[in-house]
């Protein structure tokens, strides 16, 4: 790499907001090779020439039938634009395999003259202190191009409230001045359109200044609420139906920097149906001047993100606290517990008494102080027992056995609970309870048998094997859990060397667990953000680990617990993905941080009786699960690997 005048000044303004020690970690990000180089793939994925003339031809049907062809009306805010980059631009829009389109320029360049609106067809009078006349006047003949002169520049919320004047389509794109579309951006968007989506969106990448190299893909997810309330992740290329515009209004130039953000999230509140096209149809220009090219060109951005967020979230009835992160453009988003509920932690546990002591010791250190803790014993040894006997005060029995192990009259219980239990308090006054399953390992039962005997409104499910980092974890999972569309939160797990275990779960994806589930970001360093940051940023998987898990006790009762067949392996998978189609949402929050010291308490899957039931639980997946794993998780997407867990390129697809 070439370093170059430009890049020393933009390391020196990166070292300054990150300070030396993030400078070096986001420095060490930028090193990380591709596992497949990016613009080679490109070439090889986007549409053919023969693809594409096949469209043109599909879209003259749909003309034939005008219910089929929307006209797209696409808006674009002119600022000084150069001339280069204002000739690609029209000239991607030109290229569309769909003809259906109008091209409203709205031009806010200063100048000195008097309003010039410019009408279908005629010539644009020429302005001295501007030459984008000139380049107009070479396309102002096709009559699907409007341009119109803003007197006064309103900035790039006014300047694109004055192209949509101009707009007359049934959906309206949005489209930056220096940026291009891939050729058949349109086409793709309106098979979304006859499916009945009123907001749309696609993948997009970068172009160097000269056009001439594709760089940095953004392969984003289907609609995802808490990335969204993270990162403007829909940014391009965005359609919205007429209807939605009228519904949620024009940019607000009180965001300004971010309009396009707190646009993005009022018709996120009011669409019907959000549409993602996972292809990359939208080439974000990076130079000089750009966001994309140097995020530290409009810092007033930052705050106007902040502020798009809070509305967003006061109008949806919510509480919670935004704060900007040093990444520039990404939010952290913390919510306000209301009340004080009872939390009830259940933890499954055979032997292992020293992870068990350092994992109750952890939870004692949680600030947040209105929980139980209720251990799940199963089959045990004599030395577990006695250290049970040494956290509790009281065994109880059922009424049928009157006797302890070792012959002694205990006092029997004198409530409907199922099994023996030990009750006891913690040294905060907190209730710990050990409830007793005597059959052989079963995780799901283990936990279904546990919340019998939870009082708590809310539900961790937790390894014995864990140790909370975060001393706040519980508030930051009862805040997520209070909220009317979420039913589950999970944690960034890490293995005891910082690396990640777990941030997020795919659906069919993994290449050791022959493609049914896989725990995201696995390895990647603990102060690492991974791809897009995501493994640091709050947001919307199919599913998380039950290792440590939060759910609310009335939707773990509304899906019936987890499933029973499934042993050892996917129950929290297919437990979280039936609490998804309840209709509820998985947050996955990355501030909840403990180490897991997986494979302690269980063996592997090496013995013909294992291996066994492991295929069994495969094919229950398989059978129960087939749309996501065939179709593809949408928390994911589909140009990404479907064998390793770090976002990398997919290059079978």
């Amino acid at each position: 790499m070439k370093i170059t005048p430009k890049m020393i000044v933009k390391g020196i303004k990166y070292l300054k907001h990150y300070g030396f020690r993030e400078f070096l970690i986001r420095l060490k990000e930028k090193q990380q090779r591709e596992d497949i180089p990016y613009e080679p793939w490109y070439e090889k994925h986007k549409a053919t020439s023969e693809q594409l003339d096949k469209q043109k031809k599909t879209a003259q049907k749909w003309l034939e039938k005008e219910t089929q062809a929307p006209k797209i009306s696409i808006v674009v805010p002119l600022y000084h634009t150069p001339e280069c980059f204002l000739r690609e631009m029209i000239a991607s829009v030109l290229a569309q395999s769909y003809p259906n389109w109008q091209l409203c320029l709205a031009d806010g360049s200063d100048r000195i003259d008097e309003t010039v609106v410019v009408e279908k067809g005629q010539k644009p009078a020429m302005c001295p202190d501007d030459g984008l006349h000139g380049v107009i006047r070479e396309y102002i003949e096709d009559e699907r191009i409007c341009y119109g002169i803003v007197p006064k520049n309103l900035g790039i919320a006014g300047n694109t409230n004055a192209a949509l004047t101009m707009a007359d389509g049934d959906y309206i794109a949005f489209l930056d001045h220096d940026d291009v579309l891939a050729p058949d951006a349109l086409y793709e968007a309106v098979l979304l359109m006859q499916q009945g989506c009123d907001m749309i969106y696609t993948d997009e990448d970068k172009i160097d200044a000269a056009g001439e190299h594709h760089l940095e893909p953004h392969f984003k997810p289907d609609f995802n609420e808490d990335l969204l309330r993270s990162n403007n992740y829909i940014t391009h290329f965005l359609l919205v139906k007429r209807e939605l515009l009228e519904q949620v209004g024009n940019l607000d130039a009180a965001f300004d920097g971010a309009q396009d953000f707190d646009f993005v999230l009022r018709c996120s509140e009011k669409a019907e149906k959000i549409g993602h096209i996972p292809k990359i149809l939208y080439h974000w220009r990076t130079h000089q001047d750009s966001t994309a090219g140097d995020p530290f060109s409009k810092r007033y951005v930052v705050d106007a993100g902040k502020r798009a967020i809070e509305a967003h979230i006061r109008r949806m009835g919510e509480e919670a606290e935004v704060t900007p992160t040093k990444q520039i453009g990404f939010y952290m988003t913390d919510y306000q517990v209301k009340g004080n509920p009872l939390v009830s932690i259940i933890i499954p546990n055979k032997d292992e008494v020293e992870s068990l002591k350092k994992c109750l010791a952890s939870i004692e250190k949680s600030t947040y102080r209105n929980y139980e803790v209720i251990v799940v014993e199963n089959n045990s040894c004599a030395q577990t027992f006695s250290y049970y006997e040494r956290i509790t005060s009281n065994y109880f029995e059922k009424p049928e056995e009157s006797k302890s192990t070792n012959g002694a009259v205990k006092e029997k219980s004198s409530d409907a609970l199922p099994g023996a239990r030990y009750e006891g308090t913690l040294r905060g006054g907190q209730r710990i309870c050990v409830a007793v399953w005597r059959e052989g390992f079963n995780y799901s039962k283990l936990n279904n048998f546990g919340a019998a005997f939870a009082r708590g409104e809310y539900l961790v499910l937790l390894n014995n094997d864990i140790e909370m980092i975060s001393r706040d974890w519980l508030e930051r999972m009862v805040s997520n859990c209070m909220r009317r569309s979420v039913g589950i939160v999970g944690a960034k797990l890490l293995y005891p060397d910082n690396t990640i275990q777990h941030a997020g779960i795919v659906v069919g994806i993994g290449g050791n667990v022959r493609g049914i589930a896989a725990n995201m970001f696995v390895g990647l360093p603990r102060e690492l953000g991974g791809y897009l940051h995501k493994a640091n940023l709050q947001m919307n998987y199919s599913a998380v680990t039950a290792a440590c898990l939060m759910v609310r006790k009335s939707i773990y009762e509304e899906v019936g617990g987890f499933t029973e067949a499934l042993t050892v392996a996917f129950n929290d998978v297919d437990f979280c993905l039936r609490v998804r189609k309840a209709g509820y949402l998985i947050v996955y929050n990355p501030r909840v941080e403990a180490y897991h010291f997986e494979s302690k308490s269980r063996g592997q899957e090496d013995t013909p009786e294992k291996l066994d039931r492991f295929q069994r639980e495969i094919e229950y997946m398989r059978t129960n699960w087939i749309d996501i794993l065939k179709n593809g998780d949408p928390y994911y997407n589909p140009n990404l690997s479907r064998v390793y867990t770090n976002y990398s390129l997919n290059d079978d697809w």
